[in-house]
């Protein structure tokens, strides 16, 4: 009787989990799929000036495979290139310095804002400091990327061409992370998959929708948004700075766009799983507002969409459970099929669908670990900055 129970309670978590994957298939913004690329663009008739913005903290080794690709954008207009040198150590700037001297292209400035004020989080006073210098120009877009970010050299006109045509105060790219080693491969498309399930980028551009996000990365903003929406001084305390962004322009009536990029990729390499982890469990509980229930939830919840679905299918083959085993194996297979599609634009071989439970359970851990790095007073920052938040003042080692 009590092993029956036991069975009977198994089967119908595994039908919950099923009508959840159903939910999410048919009602989260078709999160799953990936066609949301670059809107139609439109040649303005006059090309705005454009400046560029890069936060730079001990980015040497990544800069010789980056910031050329700026450099040579083959934008109709004026753009310039504002490089912040974020007191690095391992001689960022001069490195900058030497590839613009050598590659030429676009105007480049380097400059370092000093040490940021209490209340700054992560590059935010690197993004001040470079929007500062760049709004003395004129600016009519600024384009905020990161350091580790190659560009292809049409990438800044396609971006204007789709603000232009689309009336977009801001429009955003995901870049394509790297993914090379056993780890990228396990990780890195699931950190997408799972943005875009928390953050449908569908419902992101739709006027009135009330999703906001962006991809840091590669965010192109127009200069007169910036200044009504007191980018970056009213986000300044976000530690997950892109979505603080969009929700601050969506919320003072911007139209936003995000969507996968095609041409933008991230030449960083996370080759450990270490390496990831940290990416990931840095500011995993502040996305959750750094409120326990809220991670209790989450854990529940990742535990029962991603995790029940293979227990189930496992004990239903040993017990000899039908219902077990196929509302168990329905829903893992439901997870599988939405997960193909971002193997597939990640140009992954596809057997590592199945593997998508075991990297939900990782992330589960690295959230678990984010709350736990928290509590201990090591919260997010940005590569070994400390910098002050309301209980604690918290250090990252790089």
């Amino acid at each position: 009787m009590g092993q029956t129970a036991r069975v009977s309670a198994i089967a119908w978590t595994a039908a919950v989990s099923l009508a959840a994957w159903l939910w999410l298939l048919l009602c989260q913004g078709f999160f799953w799929r990936t066609d949301v690329r670059l809107p139609p663009e439109r040649d303005p008739g006059a090309w705005p000036f454009v400046a560029v913005v890069v936060p730079a903290r001990d980015e040497a080794e990544v800069l010789p495979a980056s910031l050329p690709s700026l450099l040579a954008q083959d934008y109709p207009g004026r753009a310039e290139v504002f490089l912040v040198d974020d007191g690095s150590t391992d001689g960022t700037g001069e490195l900058a310095r030497e590839l613009a001297r050598r590659h030429g292209g676009l105007p480049l400035t380097v400059s370092s804002p000093g040490e940021p004020p209490a209340g700054w989080t992560g590059k935010l006073w690197a993004v001040r400091h470079g929007i500062g210098l760049a709004r003395a120009r004129g600016p009519e877009y600024l384009l905020l990327t990161d350091a580790d970010i190659a560009h292809a050299p049409d990438s800044l006109r396609r971006l204007v061409a789709a603000a232009y045509a689309g009336g977009f105060d801001v429009v955003s790219q995901m870049a394509r992370l790297r993914v090379e080693s056993l780890w990228e491969r396990l990780v890195v498309p699931a950190f997408v998959y799972f943005f875009a399930q928390l953050y449908p980028f569908r419902r992101i551009g739709k006027r009135g929708a009330r999703t906001a996000a962006a991809a840091g990365g590669c965010v192109l903003l127009r200069t007169e948004t910036a200044e009504r929406a007191r980018i970056p001084d009213a986000i300044r305390h976000a530690v997950i700075d892109d979505v603080a962004l969009a929700r601050a322009v969506k919320g003072g009536g911007g139209h936003i766009w995000l969507g996968l990029a095609e041409r933008v990729d991230s030449v960083r390499p996370y080759p450990r799983l270490h390496d990831l982890w940290r990416m990931v469990s840095r500011s995993a509980y502040a996305q959750l507002r750094h409120n326990p229930l809220v991670l209790m939830g989450t854990v529940v919840g990742l535990a029962l969409v991603y995790l029940v679905p293979p227990a189930a299918a496992v004990t239903g083959l040993a017990t000899g459970s039908t219902a077990t085993l196929v509302f168990g194996g329905l829903a893992w297979l439901l997870m599988t099929g939405t997960y193909l599609p971002m193997l597939r634009y990640y140009r992954q071989p596809l057997w590592l669908a199945p593997l998508l439970p075991f990297t939900a359970f990782l992330y589960l851990l690295m959230t678990v670990d984010s709350a736990v790095q928290h509590y201990r007073g090591r919260g997010a920052a940005w590569k070994g900055r400390t910098y002050a938040r309301p209980d604690a003042v918290v250090t990252e080692e790089r």
